[in-house]
């Protein structure tokens, strides 16, 4: 069945976006704002994220421990997470306490205190995740391949910044970083559940039909401002400099001699989410080893030659040329014959394609995982906020299976012949197993 929602643009550039759920008496709030990782200062990485796990410690009302309180009393729930061009406020509650938590949520969006106790406190919590991911190989070879596989790109950076650029931020980066970022025709504000969706949208016009643009929003943020929601996506999208694709094969190791297990990292500069060829990079991604098990990596790195705790690819189209990545846990004795094997794997499918029978079954599961994933109120709220982000429309629920069905065999190849290309491979690795590209020549 079509989700076929509500979408208002109010005055001020909030944009609702409603959809009635009868089946439970709970109601899921997303408020998708389009300020992430990508906009801290060159010298401030991870302010973003810091300004997420600050943003509902309190308001110029509301002290943290009388959010935290008001919320348990309800069973609600409020959380705040930043990507690397989205930041997202997501809030669940019963549809009795909608009202109230919609007002408590708005103000969280809208009147941060950002208490210098609570930057504190949530600064040394983001160090301490820094450095529990500094000792385990699997984010150390992700960090390491997107440095040597980007460069001088901003997709280079770390969301959650480093050590070192998350001990200089201050109060007043977070302020700075809410202000250019946080305006109205940035907001998209997403319900789903036990609501008649005008309704909603009239709660909702209420909690931010007010809101006035700030003197001190951001360079793009102005230029996007009065501009159609499509023409605002892409520029966004425009701003986002192409990543200049490696010409040569990159290896790079973090050596991590206690651990017993290495972690791998292979992959290419990939496409944009606005690409036309996505669908057919999704049915390609997926024959080639989405989901671990399935695909022709899991097959025989894991299952047939049983030298991987793990393998799987994954396609980050984002608003830029995200990666196209192919990760994987061995030990540290398999760390080469896993690298070849996936060569070997990629090298097949350039030469002679994927088969009949691997398309045709990746496009029957990922059109049969649809409904899956939309069987809850959170999941169609973050499916609506995606679609809106990235311009996809109103209907693209519908016609996703369509598009995902006329992807053929030819289209799922050539995805493939686009990117895959061993010999300009990006490759980082580590773990107990230490060697450069020159010890290890292709």
């Amino acid at each position: 069945m079509a989700l076929n929602p509500t979408r208002h643009v109010f005055d001020n550039g909030v944009t609702v976006i409603a959809k009635a759920n009868h089946t439970t008496p709970a109601v899921s709030l997303l408020i998708g704002v389009r300020a992430g990782a990508y906009a801290d200062p060159p010298d401030r990485e991870g302010t973003a994220a810091l300004c997420a796990r600050v943003l509902d410690r309190g308001t110029l009302t509301r002290p943290a421990d009388v959010i935290a309180d008001d919320l348990d009393g309800r069973g609600a729930s409020v959380s705040v997470a930043a990507g690397r061009h989205q930041m997202a406020i997501s809030a669940t509650c019963l549809t009795d306490d909608f009202a109230a938590v919609l007002t408590l949520a708005a103000d969280i969006a809208r009147h941060p205190a950002f208490p210098d106790g609570e930057v504190t406190t949530r600064r040394a919590d983001l160090i301490t995740s820094i450095r529990q991911d500094e000792d385990n190989p699997a984010p150390m070879a992700v960090d390491a391949f997107a440095r040597a596989l980007y460069g001088t790109h901003p997709y280079a950076r770390k969301v959650r910044g480093t050590v070192t650029s998350v001990e200089g931020i201050r109060r007043q980066d977070l302020v700075r970083f809410y202000q250019k970022g946080f305006q109205p025709h940035a907001i998209t504000v997403v319900v789903v559940g036990d609501l008649a969706e005008e309704a909603a949208i009239a709660a909702i016009g209420k909690a931010f039909g007010d809101w006035s643009a700030s003197a001190k929003a951001s360079t793009s943020a102005e230029a996007t401002a009065d501009k159609p929601a499509g023409q605002a996506r892409q520029s966004d999208a425009a701003l986002v400099p192409d990543a200049i694709a490696p010409t040569e094969r990159r290896l790079v190791t973090v050596p991590m001699m206690n651990k017993a297990q290495a972690d791998l990292a292979y992959g290419f500069v990939g496409i944009r989410r606005a690409d036309p060829d996505y669908t057919a990079f999704s049915v390609m991604n997926n024959a080639l080893g989405q989901y671990a098990i399935g695909g022709r990596l899991g097959d025989s790195i894991r299952e047939r030659q049983g030298m991987a705790y793990y393998v799987f690819s994954s396609l980050d189209a984002s608003l830029g040329p995200g990666p196209f990545t192919i990760r994987a846990g061995v030990s540290a004795d398999n760390v080469e014959r896993a690298i070849a094997s996936i060569d070997a794997e990629l090298a097949v499918v350039l030469q002679s394609g994927f088969t009949a029978q691997e398309v045709d079954e990746s496009k029957s599961y990922l059109v049969g995982s649809l409904p899956r994933q939309l069987e809850t109120n959170a999941a169609i709220a973050s499916f609506l906020l995606s679609a809106e982000f990235f311009d996809l429309g109103l209907d693209y629920d519908v016609r996703l299976p369509g598009l995902i069905q006329s992807v053929t065999l030819e289209a799922a190849t050539d995805a493939a012949r686009r990117l895959l290309d061993p010999a300009r491979a990006t490759i980082a690795v580590a773990g107990p197993w230490v060697k450069t590209a020159a010890d290890y020549p292709r």
